[in-house]
């Protein structure tokens, strides 16, 4: 038991003076970051507004309630601990000192997802470490991992858990160890159980195990640590609405109808500047007028299109870099649970169209595909010094523009709150 503890801790945690030395440096930005709009500002969470303040993050709504039930349907109960936890630092009051609770706890886990995708790069694709910095900075600066390093909402922890589970299934492939029914049990409830989708990528890396299909045997085994997970899942899932499973049907087709039906925007844009775009580089805002339906009006503040070519660009760039990698490491296991994973987001956001219109916030479940893609890319051409020094310039031109782009865009933001949440 003591070394299993152990472990965790090394898994989850900064396990050797570098990656500690990446973990302090993005946990003082984004401290810093959180800190200030803490203090200085009432938007990470104001009493008096329940959702879309900013991006369409439902903040006050999520920490009360843990969100839908149809969506997120075991978020209920972790929430509940984070609002206990928060109110117990403050003192019982939603003031500042609850804002900045909320705020740091958002910048510590976001932080430990860098590091699970710094420890991806460093011991699964074992780069050497230059290009594993260079990778981890560029996905350190992306909008996603920006704002949620100070949002209390699902995607937040959905983002740490994805990364940690997906560094934790390449360890058993690399070591051509099963996943066992404890670890898928323990992934599908807090997977699944803050975004339900989700559960489905619990499962992909199992198909990827040796020998799965040589044996029936293993194949039944398999299915057999499946049905453990999806059987503690469905019933921990009916408990919470009290076994009434006919409001999942009604409440998801109503979710559907309002986040898939939005035609004020071309689809094949809002699939570049939302989906593929929105995770990574800031587009432009767009200034709404809100209302809470109590009689308290506020501004939210939305992500627009693009509107320069450079844009579309960088964003052209990045999917070419992702799709080369694919191909060129196509019989690599760790490579097709990454893409199959990132392929289920992209049936549900841009072929189903759910929460196209507002796809940016969804990067929560898949940002972490890209720096990973981006490391297999570089070990595919390790034996080739002009192409690893091609691929370094031209990840470096990306975070430039990047951090110039996103660090100009956060100057709006702070606008934005300077004049409507002061």
């Amino acid at each position: 038991m003591k070394t299993k503890f152990i472990n965790f801790f090394r898994l989850v945690f900064p396990s050797t003076y570098t990656e500690l030395a990446v973990f302090l440096f993005f946990i003082i930005c984004y401290g810093i970051l959180g800190s200030y709009i803490a203090v200085h500002y009432r938007i990470i969470f104001d009493s008096r507004i329940p959702w879309d303040a900013y991006f369409s993050f439902d903040n006050k709504s999520i920490l009360m309630t843990g969100g839908s039930f149809e969506r997120h349907p075991l978020s209920y109960y972790f929430f509940t601990w984070i609002r206990e936890f928060c109110l117990f630092i403050s003192g019982g009051k939603m003031n500042m000192t609850f804002r900045l609770s909320l705020a740091w706890l958002s910048n510590f886990i976001i932080t430990l997802n860098v590091i699970q995708v710094f420890k991806y790069l460093k011991n699964i694709i074992r780069l050497p470490l230059p290009y594993s910095l260079l990778i981890i900075v560029f996905f350190g600066i992306f909008s996603t991992n920006i704002v949620l390093s100070f949002t209390p909402e699902n995607f937040t922890y959905t983002l740490f858990l994805l990364s940690l589970y997906n560094y934790y299934a390449a360890i058993k492939l690399r070591k051509e160890e099963k996943i066992p029914a404890t670890a898928l049990s323990v992934a599908g409830i807090t997977i699944g159980g803050l975004t339900i989708t989700n559960i489905v990528k619990v499962f992909i890396p199992v198909f990827f195990e040796k020998g799965l299909f040589k044996s029936w045997k293993k194949i039944g085994w398999a299915i057999l640590r499946g049905m453990i997970a999806v059987i503690v899942y469905i019933f921990l899932y009916l408990y919470r609405i009290d076994f009434k499973y006919q409001n999942i049907f009604s409440k998801t087709n109503q979710q559907y109808e309002k986040f898939s039906n939005v035609e004020s925007m071309p689809t094949w844009d809002m699939i570049l500047s939302f989906f593929f775009g929105g995770n990574i580089l800031f587009p432009g805002f767009i200034l709404s007028d809100k209302h809470n339906m109590k009689g308290f009006n506020f501004k939210g503040l939305y992500m627009d299109l693009y509107t320069s070519i450079f844009s579309y660009i960088l964003i052209a760039v990045i999917l070419i870099l992702i799709s080369w990698s694919y191909i060129k490491n196509f019989k690599n296991k760790w490579v097709q649970v990454i893409t199959i994973s990132f392929l289920f987001d992209i049936f549900i956001h841009c072929i189903m169209r759910f929460g196209l219109h507002t796809s940016y916030i969804y990067g929560g479940h898949f940002i972490f595909v890209y720096p990973l893609l981006i490391g297999w890319l570089f070990y595919a051409y390790r034996s080739s010094p002009k192409m690893m020094a091609f691929l370094t310039l031209i990840t470096g031109l990306l975070l430039v523009y990047l951090l110039s782009n996103n660090l100009f865009r956060m100057s709006e933001f702070f606008w934005f709150l300077e004049t409507y949440y002061q």
